[in-house]
């Protein structure tokens, strides 16, 4: 049965069907025969992840859940953590919808109420939100109802109450940036909160754990007697998430109701503002330079000097591009504290920290490469261009690993105080992993366009395991090398071999 056309489940059924066919893509690529391996793997996933969580829920299970202080403490901050990054989607998730959207002038010009698609879409948003949320939660929730009780799949609606409150929250820091700093400027703002708060917290709580303990764990801070003893009593009004987590049906139907009334009231309010909205943002969703236009005369490079700063002038220009690579940025920074705080006295920090920023090369490296081998919007005009192929690719591999490169440096020369050895390990295995990275995008790059950057995965499963499994066995490699172990060599095999393996599968081989 069809609704009626212009009603708010007529605009409900066209982003559910919009959603669908994204998730599909993303998923299968376009393929059918994908669908079925996809879905396979999935199920593998998440029957391993269930038994990953049953190792962990179990001890905690036999040792009995009490509601008391320990127990809250470390829900809350998990919650917490969890929550942060349930904000950071939801924020981005929100900007993309005024700025990504290329249906948006169709839909406004149509004599349906704007008020109705910014419910619509703003609900599709916490719903997204909340799907992804119970779905990384569930391995967790559900073993604690197995082994507990079911009273735990109460999580499941303060999982639903609390992505309701982040895209409140979203909404409101939308209309806000509008408002304060312009349309203009508002996406670039919007990415940048967006990473600190999904980042924020993460990086707050390592920090205090290193800045009290000397540890990169987070759960070090959440359970240590200290935290515990700040904490407010057990029966505080703080912890009502908490308990309404645990099952207690009075506290979770408050929190059901403070997270949609607070949705309920943000759409009350804004989305009168919606439509000025979105065709303010929409006339800017284009790449165009931020740069103010000034008077400078050319001076003499080379033809390589020309091309990496092409490269480099159309990755700070991505208007996506904080948001893609942000994150994984300020994820350094813990290292980096835990070096500046522990060099000279403990070369067991710098050991933990020679893996994390191996892999981090690694990841930041594969997005680069991706954006630049493979994201060349005006492709066809390179082409056209008196300048071999050779040439091109070579500086657009110099302009990723150059990045790469100025990133990692104070790092390593924190690194460098403490041990030459340990950051001659580190440069070279980061070198290697984003190396790797880049040869692989190299291998299997493919025609397309910057904004498929989310989707790049699906172009190759192969090139993206590849990528991951060559970054892992490097920052295996750079932590036994570390501790100058002679078992070094054999992550270091394996990494060469999955680069072997990816060379001859990769599409250039065929």
């Amino acid at each position: 049965m069809s609704a009626q056309p212009a009603s708010l489940f007529w605009f409900a059924q066209h982003e559910v069907t919009l959603a669908w066919r994204e998730w599909l893509a993303m998923i299968t690529g376009g393929r059918r025969a994908r669908g079925i391996g996809a879905a396979v793997a999935i199920t593998i996933a998440l029957l391993l992840f269930h038994l990953l969580a049953f190792g962990l829920v179990a001890p905690w299970v036999a040792h009995g859940i009490a509601p008391d202080k320990p127990t809250l403490v470390m829900l809350a901050g998990s919650g917490l953590l969890f929550w942060s990054v349930m904000l950071s989607q939801a924020l981005e998730a929100v900007t993309r919808v005024y700025y990504a959207r290329s249906d948006l002038d169709l839909i406004l010009s149509s004599p349906a109420s704007s008020r109705r698609i910014f419910a619509v879409r703003t609900g599709s948003v916490a719903l997204s939100t909340t799907l992804l949320a119970a779905l990384l939660a569930s391995p967790v929730i559900n073993m604690l109802a197995v082994l507990d009780g079911p009273h735990w799949l109460a999580s499941y609606g303060v999982l639903a109450a609390a992505g309701a409150l982040a895209t409140a929250i979203a909404v409101t820091a939308a209309i806000a940036l509008f408002r304060f700093v312009g349309h203009k400027r508002a996406r670039l703002v919007a990415q940048i909160i967006a990473a600190i708060v999904g980042a924020g917290f993460v990086i707050g709580v390592q920090a205090a754990a290193i800045l009290h303990y000397g540890s990169l764990s987070r759960f070090t801070l959440l359970q240590s007697a200290d935290l515990i003893a700040l904490a407010p009593t057990a029966d505080s009004l703080f912890w009502l998430p908490v308990r309404a987590t645990m099952g207690e049906l009075p506290a979770l139907f408050t929190v059901l109701a403070i997270g949609f009334g607070a949705l309920g009231g943000v759409l009350a309010f804004t989305a009168s503002s919606y439509g000025h909205h979105a065709i303010s943002a929409s006339g800017l969703s284009h790449i165009r330079s931020q740069r103010r236009p000034r008077m400078a005369g050319f001076r003499p490079a080379s033809q390589r000097q020309v091309l990496r700063s092409k490269e480099w002038r159309l990755l700070q220009r991505d208007p996506w591009l904080l948001s893609q690579t942000l994150m994984q940025i300020l994820y350094l920074l813990p290292p980096a504290l835990m070096l500046w705080i522990n060099f000279g006295d403990a070369a067991g920090a710098n050991v933990v920290v020679v893996p994390v920023l191996v892999m981090a090369a690694g990841q930041l490296a594969g997005g680069l490469a991706w954006l630049a081998i493979s994201g060349e919007d005006a492709h066809d005009l390179v082409a056209t261009a008196p300048v071999t192929p050779r040439s091109i690719l070579i500086a657009k591999i110099e302009a990723v690993l150059i990045i790469i490169a100025v990133i990692l440096i104070p790092l390593i020369a924190l690194l460098a105080l403490s041990s030459l050895y340990i950051a001659a390990v580190t440069a070279l295995c980061a070198g290697l992993a984003a190396s790797s990275a880049t040869a692989i995008q190299l291998w299997f790059r493919v025609i397309a366009r910057r904004s498929m950057f989310r989707r790049r995965q699906v172009a190759s499963r192969a090139a993206t395991l590849s990528e991951a499994f060559a970054s892992i066995m490097w920052a295996g490699t750079g932590a036994l090398l570390a501790v100058q172990s002679p078992l070094a060599l054999l992550p270091a095999t394996l990494a060469l071999a999955i680069l072997g393996i990816a060379r001859l599968i990769s599409p250039r081989r065929r």
